[in-house]
């Protein structure tokens, strides 16, 4: 039985459900979509074990990350992550995932590509093998900007795209000042090891968020949503 989920903020605290408090307004922003990053972590910080972040969610924290992948019209993942978590076509229909790549190594006969809802953001420098869609943008290296931005040529619609890492993507996306939500799930166990954190390679930087909402379950897992500051 999937646990039973409270609001504890914004009061007052009340019983909810995962669609109820993540299905909100969200607001392209001038030039580009809005950005969202989707994430679960241990107490000490580590997203994930043993190479992927399975052991550190439950059925609420499952649920979340489907939800938002619903109300996302695009999705944009990190190579590496599509690799270690299997990805395959997205359950809604139509929808698009991006796969981040430098390089172009990238395996496009996997059903994710084959059934054409993945297509590629690489730079120009890449050599892509086989026939898959490619949103080329920046010299060497990805242009997370320019792509985002220019998302809109592979989905005329899209608004909101969810980031589901990894922390290599959300540390480009740091970098470039390019998340406007945080979905981060807090898992209540330790995971030891070297694992890495919610970002990794951005430089050092502040940047102010402003916690929109606070949930807990009945199996001690913590949902916050935060949103960008107006005030940093």
């Amino acid at each position: 039985m999937t646990p039973a989920l409270r609001r504890l903020h914004p009061s007052p605290t009340a019983a909810t459900t995962v669609r109820e408090a993540y299905d909100v307004t969200r607001r392209p922003l001038p030039g580009r979509p809005w950005i969202g990053v989707c994430m679960v972590a241990s107490l000490d910080g580590s997203v994930a074990v043993d190479g992927t972040s399975g052991a550190l969610g439950n059925d609420n924290d499952m649920a979340v990350l489907h939800t938002l992948r619903q109300l996302a019209d695009v999705i944009i993942v990190g190579a590496g992550t599509v690799r270690g978590e299997g990805y395959g076509p997205p359950e809604k229909a139509g929808q698009r995932i991006g796969v981040v790549t430098n390089s172009g190594r990238v395996d496009v006969s996997t059903p994710l590509f084959t059934t054409g809802a993945g297509f590629l953001i690489a730079p120009h420098s890449a050599t892509i093998d086989g026939s898959v869609e490619v949103l080329r943008a920046g010299d060497d290296l990805v242009d997370l900007t320019e792509a985002v931005g220019r998302v809109v040529e592979i989905d005329a619609g899209t608004r909101y795209v969810q980031a589901e890492g990894g922390p290599t993507l959300n540390g480009a996306l740091l970098a470039d000042d390019l998340i406007d939500e945080i979905d981060l799930t807090i898992s209540p166990r330790l995971a030891g090891g070297a694992g890495p954190r919610l970002t990794v390679g951005a430089p050092e930087r502040i940047r102010g968020y402003d916690l929109a909402h606070l949930l807990a379950d009945d199996d001690g897992f913590v949902f916050t949503r935060w949103v960008r500051s107006a005030n940093t």
